[in-house]
């Protein structure tokens, strides 16, 4: 089946040509590009699409020709608006290797009769690391500890001062019991945690709940029993409002690895620069890049990553042999495992 790809600074040519010489049943005819070479510059148009949906950004000019014959559109951040599709005459599939769908007008896709795979896994893991490295860099000051080393400064107290513990023994909370959770979940177990899980999507018999020894709470009890929280959950609405960010427990910490208007951001400002809360870290924010301006450079109880959650060789270059592998399960006749628009196709 003929197929288009759109390259982008993360996810490069060369991992698109080295995937589908494992699949030659696929024809590569084309790998276009979008965007700014530059990560940086990718980063603000990817935050740009993610807030406004796939009209935000222009894609390729060309992609508009080089999609009339096309069978297969793979893309990673590329925008796939209604317009794109309308001259996609024989167009059956779009893979997108991302888990979010901003960039891809998912009903327009439905409506034409295009099935829409996404891969919410392929950072999956990439963030379920950096989910426990901002857990352990947070609570025990390792990002304070290195800046001040690298200064000469010899810092013995920080501001978490009577909470700096150990994970062996602590109650986790994992808010989201899909992909990612379920991972923080399975690597957690060798910490010697207690990990009780929210999901309101998941109930108390998921099987994966007992296999790695977490406890199935209600969200009340999860945000004034934890003293770690760490969100993943995927959802365009507000999950955590200021009432609930108010029932964390005192001296508790907060992850946050998903998306940024997840949670009431005033609410996890006065939280913390009150020290109701020990500490938070945070690899998402409402403005990226950000700026001087951003309300949590001013706290001395917070550790700031740039959005690295996914930024690992891995992450991107064995995402589309995975999406290749879902192509085939549905031509196959059987289920993908993320089919992104299913609940409007026909």
């Amino acid at each position: 089946m003929k197929t288009i790809a759109v390259a982008d600074a993360f996810l490069l040519e060369e991992y698109y040509r080295a995937c589908f010489e494992k699949f030659p049943e696929y024809e590569l005819d084309k790998v276009l590009f979008f965007g700014d070479h530059d990560r940086t510059g990718m980063r603000i148009t990817a935050h740009k699409i993610e807030r406004n949906g796939p009209d935000a950004v222009e894609p390729p000019a060309e992609l508009y020709d080089a999609i009339e014959d096309a069978e297969i559109l793979m893309v990673h951040l590329c925008p796939v608006n209604s317009r794109v599709m309308d001259r996609a005459k024989k167009l059956k599939m779009i893979l997108l290797n991302r888990g979010g769908t901003e960039n891809v007008d998912l009903k327009a896709a439905a409506e034409r009769g295009i099935v829409v795979l996404n891969n919410p896994a392929h950072n999956a893991n990439s963030v379920t690391e950096l989910t426990l490295g901002l857990m352990l860099s947070e609570t025990r000051n390792l990002a304070r500890t290195h800046v001040n080393m690298m200064q000469g400064k010899w810092i013995e107290h920080y501001s978490n001062v009577g909470h700096v513990y150990e994970l062996a023994g602590k109650t986790i909370g994992i808010i989201g019991f899909g992909n990612i959770g379920r991972r923080v979940a399975r690597k957690l177990t060798v910490f010697d945690c207690n990990v009780q899980v929210y999901d309101k999507y998941v109930g108390a018999d998921h099987p994966d709940l007992e296999k790695y020894g977490c406890k199935f709470v209600d969200l009340d009890t999860l945000l004034s029993t934890s003293d770690i929280v760490t969100l993943h959950v995927r959802s365009d609405d507000l999950v955590l409002t200021r009432e609930d960010l108010f029932k964390l427990k005192k001296g508790a910490y907060f992850i946050n690895t998903a998306r940024p208007h997840l949670i009431d951001n005033q609410a996890m400002w006065e939280l913390l620069h009150s020290h109701h809360l020990a500490g938070a870290a945070f690899d998402v924010y409402m403005r990226e890049p950000i700026t001087p301006e951003e309300p949590y450079i001013q706290l001395d109880n917070v550790t700031l990553a740039n959005h690295r959650g996914g930024d690992t060789v891995n992450c991107y270059s064995d995402s589309p042999a995975m999406l290749m592998k879902q192509a085939n399960r549905y031509f196959n006749g059987e289920e993908p495992e993320f089919f992104a628009n299913k609940k409007w196709m026909k």
